[in-house]
């Protein structure tokens, strides 16, 4: 299909070798049209970006690249490098030493770029959720020349003082996956439900279809673990902050529990110019109720620059 054949509603999903890996994306709307990059969080696939978000994106007139980070979904899996001892490697960071990691943070950020120059976009508006706020974080001060705006969703800088969840919440995001793909299911529908936003709740049918097209498409969960490996090893992006430069909007919860709303306020003192939008009632996820909110933010943010 030609550029020129290409409609708002066009779908192209494929992968490309980008980084020395293979990265899984889908690219919804008209390749011509200005792009935007989702960046997902900790374990999730791309499909977890809400349709109805890259729907009203497109409709807006752009076109919107999500994608599998390494190591979940269809991306490569570093599965060879085996399961990272999660408590040695935070005692480790926490230390002030560099634990031995598969990856880091870095290592995603290039892979984001090597995407857009595999797709051939030269400049693209990057937002970024939870670790791909992260991720997009890193990317934005980089690679400035090619962050048209960031937009970072429930995330943090990860300095030291920040506070961060209960151990409660800790330990149930780290227990061990069940195998039988029902139990799966409900464990992550529990998971969901915890960090889950107390404005915005999902129903049952709608959280479990959400969860179990991600688990039917392709679980890893032992990439999960590596890319929390990644997180505590990169250590805090704090100092790095105030270099970016390009027009940045801050989305969080009021209500997040496993990034509290301390981290957004504290994003929006260290990027210059940062605008911060703090909704209630939303906590640590992306329930479709919230989508049009979220959506009509972005666009006004990307019409902006």
């Amino acid at each position: 299909m030609s550029q020129t054949d290409a409609t708002p509603t066009d779908i192209d999903s494929g992968t490309v070798s980008a980084n020395g890996i293979s990265i899984a994306y889908e690219r919804w709307g008209v390749p011509t049209d200005p792009a935007v990059l989702l960046i997902m969080g900790l374990g999730g696939q791309l499909v977890m970006w809400p349709d109805a978000l890259c729907k009203q994106l497109v409709e807006a007139g752009f076109q919107v690249i999500r994608f599998d980070n390494r190591d979940v979904g269809l991306s490569s899996h570093f599965d060879h490098c085996g399961k990272p001892n999660i408590a040695r490697i935070a005692l480790a960071a926490g230390l002030g030493r560099r634990p031995n990691v598969p990856y880091k943070l870095n290592d995603m950020a290039q892979d984001s770029l090597g995407l857009l120059d595999a797709l051939g976009i030269a400049k693209a508006h990057v937002v970024g959720v939870s670790m791909g706020g992260m991720i997009a974080q890193l990317l934005t001060t980089w690679y400035p020349e090619r962050v048209s705006s960031l937009t970072a969703i429930m995330t943090s800088s990860g300095h030291p003082r920040l506070p961060g969840p209960s151990l409660k919440l800790r330990l149930r995001l780290l227990r061990k996956r069940a195998s039988d793909t029902e139990q799966a299911i409900r464990d992550s529908m529990q998971t969901f439900r915890l960090i889950g936003s107390p404005g915005y709740p999902q129903d049952d049918e709608e959280l479990r279809a959400k969860v179990a097209q991600q688990i039917h498409r392709n679980m890893n969960p032992q990439g999960t673990v590596r890319q929390m490996a990644a997180i505590l090893a990169s250590g805090s992006r704090a100092r790095l902050l105030q270099k970016i430069a390009a027009p940045t909007l801050i989305l969080h919860g009021q209500d997040d529990p496993l990034i509290p709303v301390a981290a957004a306020h504290d994003l929006g003192q260290r990027i210059p110019h940062a605008r911060s939008v703090i909704i209630d009632g939303w906590g640590h996820d992306l329930p479709n109720a919230l989508m049009p909110r979220l959506g009509r933010e972005m666009i006004h943010h990307f019409r902006l620059v």
